[in-house]
């Protein structure tokens, strides 16, 4: 299985910041079995679709973003996501809201998704976001790339 996760970030872009979250999201979904790669883009509408459609268009099974997902004016990644999707999965983003330990997890606007034959995943951008999401996702993200492969049910 292979994922790209995208870090949305004007701070990790610029080199201000590390790429803490990002980093770890890509540690998990190793530890799951998928081969990844990272990306880093500001925030900024075209450019995060531009690497959604970019790695949707690479055949990769699942796309994971960490960071944009809030209700500041520069938190624009569900924006971005949104239009690059088929077919909305509402459900996951309602599970990694609920997998939230922390009050704040429900600011998230966080989407998921379909387009092409990809999954595609927004999660928060603190390292306890990226963790519990993909906690709360492990024992499902197999299941849905088989399903999206053609695997049946």
């Amino acid at each position: 299985m292979r994922a790209t996760v995208v870090t949305v970030s004007d701070r990790v872009s610029r080199g201000v910041r590390p790429d803490t979250s990002g980093v770890l999201a890509a540690e998990l979904l190793g530890e799951q079995g998928f081969e990844t790669v990272n990306a880093v883009v500001s925030d900024d509408v075209a450019a995060i679709a531009d690497v959604l459609r970019a790695a949707i268009a690479d055949g990769v099974d699942l796309v994971v973003t960490t960071g944009g997902t809030g209700v500041t004016p520069r938190d624009v990644t569900p924006e971005a996501t949104t239009p690059v999707l088929e077919r909305p999965a509402p459900g996951l983003a309602e599970l990694i809201r609920r997998s939230g330990s922390v009050p704040t997890a429900a600011l998230s606007r966080g989407v998921a998704g379909v387009a092409g034959r990809t999954l595609v995943i927004n999660l928060a951008g603190s390292p306890g976001a990226v963790r519990e999401g993909i906690a709360a996702l492990e024992p499902i993200l197999a299941h849905a790339v088989s399903q999206l492969r053609g695997g049946d049910h």
